[in-house]
């Protein structure tokens, strides 16, 4: 076994190689860039490397400075985790030409299989059903035109080099494809420096399925079962299980031999994952091998009660396969799911930023890059964390999963939680009926604000009644009352809150030791309530909540969705009510497009403003018709969360 490797990457997948090597006895050195220095994952490293700035390409892409920093620091292999370097062939071979090992399978096979062409060929030489599609990826129009024609629309393009499901463009007839595979060489050749395209029959509403494998690199190979990956948004999974939901038997067998013989023909060493599409008619096809540790490897190790990594590090070090076929079991069913800082509302737009308090349901296995708090950079991909449960059976797993996402305190980051708590009550999830377009057919409608504001006004009395009445946002005797002298029917007190442009007021109408009764916009909300100084926590109409009040501020989640509010006096948020509107960006970034001058008149929904964060540019709208009153920033700031960038007044003003 290794004494010391590098971990060449961040967040929770370093922590969670990390916890591999600390149980092994094995040294680990961490590598950092400018704005990961005080990040958690460098807790307990040997040594700790600086490689670069903040962006990518400076730091965890920079493989030269990750080889430079493991030979100073006398490591012997570097493990790459997912993402950045993983599947980068030419990193594999530098690694390996500066004499020291590479924790994953060799260049080679990282070629060959990022070559959606070449491993399409060698699986379907193998015996691994493929769908019908071109043997030879192409950029000649003529030649994919013949292609769809012989194989009959609809047809998936898919850029040769592509991963991710960048650049992939469905065609449903023949009067769509020349724009299709235009768009599809373009974006082919800018993002991956190859506009080949690969052309195959789509499989409308499929699922998604892979099969975890090990192989020595001499020819034998094992699988440790499959995963069911079929939620997914943008093409990337969010929720992941192992096994797969109601997998006839004589299917999974199939499945899992054809991972396997896959696996064998290529000489396959060390961690990999042969991903299909499962059609409705119950026939699979291959997708692609990942060469690398899957974000969703938890699953697995719960089913198995296997660590992967201590299998990759193993197998690296020299040793064969850890067991044989035979002697690798599968108990219960274990279901994930991952967190990002993310907008559902934004069409899942990267929300960058710092949680201000996190707490992890103690009842699951969490793989979290932070444990209590922590930076979001801009400049990475948004994962927080994944959330584990493993049951007796699939609804047990569930249940629990559903409890732990209900009791996850996150505060200061807007999440996907909300969206997570109300996809896995959706019936087509509970029932496991699952496809890979289920999540674009559910609405990510948000929870009505008013409840926001319910919670908030709730949570702020105990506040208050702490407060001098003339240091209280409330208007009314909530400090101290006699209930008794009072009409029964009229409110004890109100208070409004701001969120950007939108402002609500909140009424009290009664409360005692167990709850507080609130009207927002008409509609009565009980609300319980308990905590102590500025977090609180408790339920609104059977959802949970947690808050943190500070002054006039409340950082507020319902639900698992995010909203930061301040407190006005009431008379106040009238008087500004009319007095015009601000567009405030929810994430920090870089303005990259301020589309109207001021003076401009603007409509309700015209983009105002474009920021870019996390390599997406996410687009701020007009919340009504106006005019362009004032630019509050310029094209190239690098912008806060919450900073206001322009502000609206009426025409009538104008």
């Amino acid at each position: 076994m290794f004494k010391r490797i590098l971990i060449a990457n961040r967040g929770e997948i370093a922590r969670r190689i990390a916890r591999s090597c600390q149980r092994l006895g094995i040294e680990f050195v961490a590598v950092h860039s400018s704005a990961d220095a005080g990040a958690d994952h460098l807790r307990g490293a040997v040594a700790r490397e600086w490689i670069g700035e903040a962006p990518a390409s400076a730091s965890y892409l920079n493989g030269q400075a990750i080889i430079d920093a493991a030979l100073r620091s006398g490591c012997e292999a570097i493990h790459p985790g997912y993402g950045f370097l993983s599947e980068n062939p030419g990193f594999a071979r530098a690694v390996a030409e500066a004499g020291l090992v590479f924790i994953g399978p060799d260049a080679d096979t990282i070629v060959q299989m990022g070559d959606k062409a070449r491993a399409r060929q060698l699986m379907e030489a193998a015996g691994v059903p493929v769908l019908p599609g071109s043997p030879e990826a192409t950029e000649s129009y003529g030649l994919i035109q013949e292609t769809c024609a012989e194989i009959g629309y609809p047809v998936i393009l898919k850029p040769s080099a592509g991963g991710g499901g960048k650049g992939m463009q469905v065609v449903w007839s023949e009067a769509e494809l020349r724009e299709a595979v235009d768009a599809a060489v373009r974006i082919g050749r800018s993002s991956f420096g190859d506009g080949r395209l690969l052309v195959e029959r789509y499989v409308s509403q499929p699922r998604h399925l892979e099969v975890q494998i090990f192989g020595d690199g001499r020819g034998a190979a094992v699988h440790l079962f499959e995963r069911e990956c079929s939620l997914q948004r943008r093409h990337q999974k969010i929720v992941e299980e192992a096994p797969a939901c109601g997998l006839p038997a004589d299917t999974r067998e199939a499945l899992l031999a054809a991972a396997v013989r896959g696996a064998q023909a290529i000489g396959y060493r060390n961690a990999g994952t042969f991903e299909f599409i499962l059609a409705p008619d119950g026939h699979f096809y291959f997708l692609e091998v990942n060469t690398r540790l899957q974000v969703e490897h938890p699953v697995t190790e719960a089913i198995t009660g296997l660590d992967l990594v201590e299998w990759q590090l193993r197998i690296a070090a020299g040793a064969g396969l850890p067991l044989a076929q035979a002697d690798i079991r599968a108990d219960g069913h274990a279901i994930e799911c991952r967190v990002y800082a993310e907008d559902p509302l934004r069409e899942f737009a990267p929300m960058p930023g710092a949680a201000l308090h996190t707490r992890w349901p103690a009842q699951l296995r969490v793989d979290a890059a932070f444990d209590h708090g922590g930076a979001v950079p801009a400049f990475y991909d948004p994962m927080l964390a994944k959330l584990i449960a493993h049951g007796s059976g699939r609804a047990a797993a569930l249940a629990q999963l559903q409890a732990g996402l209900r009791d996850t305190e996150l505060l200061g980051l807007t999440s996907n939680l909300g969206f997570l708590q109300r996809l896995l009550r959706e019936p087509r999830v509970q029932a496991g009926q699952l496809h890979t377009h289920l999540v674009d057919e559910l609405a990510a409608a948000p929870e009505a604000n008013r409840l926001t504001a319910a919670v908030a006004c709730a949570a702020s009395i105990r506040q208050a009644q702490a407060c001098a009445e003339s240091a209280s946002p409330w208007q009314g005797g909530v400090g101290a009352y006699d209930r008794a002298a009072l009409d029964p029917d009229a409110p004890l007190g109100r208070v409004a809150y701001r969120s950007g442009a939108e402002r609500w007021q909140a009424w009290l109408l009664d409360r005692d030791d167990e709850r507080t009764l609130v009207q927002v916009d008409g509609q009565r909300h009980a609300v319980s309530l308990s905590g102590a100084g500025e977090r609180w926590q408790g339920e609104v109409d059977g959802w949970r909540w947690f808050a943190l009040l500070r002054g006039d501020d409340v950082e507020l989640s319902v639900g698992g969705q995010r909203v930061a509010l301040r407190a006005e006096l009431a008379e106040q948020a009238e008087q500004e009510a009319g007095g015009g509107l601000q567009v405030r960006t929810p994430m920090p970034g870089t303005v990259v497009a301020l589309p109207l001058a001021a003076g401009s008149r603007v409509e309700a929904q015209q983009v105002v403003a474009i920021v870019e964060a996390m390599k997406m540019e996410n687009r701020l709208y007009a919340p009504c018709a106006g005019i362009v009153a004032e630019l509050h920033c310029q094209v190239g700031d690098i912008v806060n969360a919450d900073a206001l960038l322009v502000s609206l007044g009426s025409e009538e003003a104008e």
